[in-house]
């Protein structure tokens, strides 16, 4: 055999060899139990909803899928040791609307939320209510915005803390609708809603999830909600873009991501799995419990809509001059 002969021929054996031991470690995932990184505290929604989805997730890939909270760093911790992580499928991210904010927070982060990550499937998404309190002379959307124009810079607003999803809300609607409130930020949306109750401050943009049970205990009044149409478990509230903000549609947000150069097997075989667990009867019931609406979204759509929402949030928080460092 020829020299030039022999070396193709090995050439060809080795690159064999190589993809079928490929293959095999791809058919083979998953082997060992595999980490979801939240980076948020135990207790919260983000933290519920992972819990929910690795119970599903366990059951169909056949490993224990452990929930790790990471919280710190308005998610980047969390996301930071994940970019870190070997990608091989044995470590994945569920974050929220932090991630397609913080890149415009933070000069600088640790990780680049393009590059560093694939994103896997839409999981959740959840409305928020424009509240005020029960006692507020503010009755509609329309009386708000009598009340901020009259007198520019008296009305306040509550949120979980700077820059975050409560926060860029209410910057939205102020930017859309040209109106000068001050913004109250409190550390965490319980204390906020809290003090809104109690007439502290005087209004606030809070997830159904969260403000709904002020609303039905008679607590607070919802204004709004900030949907795209109406919901159907609240099918009285009128839209904010029926208030006067055509197109204004704002959700809180959990989604699935991996490592950039996961294999692409493993990132079909997770978003496979992913959707269809949300597409079961029994966790959209359990997720319904907690006032959130299951997505499923591709991880093609998935991905039209992280870069969307990184874009418009970048407008808002630059028009706001909002920095967290």
């Amino acid at each position: 055999m020829k020299t030039s002969n022999f070396k193709a021929a090995l050439l060809a054996a080795f690159t064999t060899l190589c993809f079928g031991a490929s293959a095999w470690a791809q058919s083979a995932w998953p082997d060992r139990p595999i980490k979801l990184v939240v980076p948020y505290p135990a207790g919260g929604n983000a933290d519920s909803t992972a819990r929910l989805l690795a119970t599903q997730l366990s059951d169909r890939l056949g490993q224990q899928v452990v929930v790790d909270n990471k919280p710190g760093g308005g998610g980047t911790i969390g996301a930071t040791a994940v970019a870190k992580s070997p990608a091989d499928g044995y470590t994945l991210l569920l974050d929220a609307t932090a991630f397609t904010v913080n890149p415009s927070l933070f000069s600088k982060l640790p990780y680049d939320p393009v590059k560093d990550f694939a994103p896997i499937s839409q999981i959740t998404r959840v409305p928020m209510l424009l509240v005020v309190p029960a006692a507020s002379p503010l009755k509609s959307v329309a009386d708000l915005v009598r009340a901020a124009k009259a007198s520019p810079g008296k009305l306040s607003y509550a949120s979980a803390g700077n820059g975050g999803a409560q926060h860029l809300a209410a910057e939205l609607y102020k930017q859309g609708a040209k109106l000068s409130m001050v913004h109250i930020p409190y550390r965490g949306g319980a204390p906020a809603l809290t003090d809104l109750a109690g007439g502290q401050v005087d209004l606030m943009f809070s997830a159904t999830s969260a403000s709904g049970t002020f609303v039905k205990s008679g607590k607070l009044r919802a204004l709004a909600i900030t949907s795209a149409e109406r919901s159907a478990d609240w099918p009285d509230l009128p839209t904010v873009a029926e208030g006067g903000l055509p197109g204004f549609a704002v959700y809180e947000w959990n989604g699935l991501f991996a490592p950039t150069g996961t294999p692409p097997a493993v990132l079909q075989r997770l978003e496979t799995e992913t959707r269809a667990a949300l597409a079961s009867p029994e966790l959209k019931s359990r997720l319904s419990d907690l006032g959130v609406q299951p997505v499923g979204s591709s991880s093609a759509d998935f991905r039209r809509f992280v870069q969307a929402e990184t874009t418009r949030w970048a407008d808002v928080i630059k028009r706001a001059g909002i920095r967290m460092d």
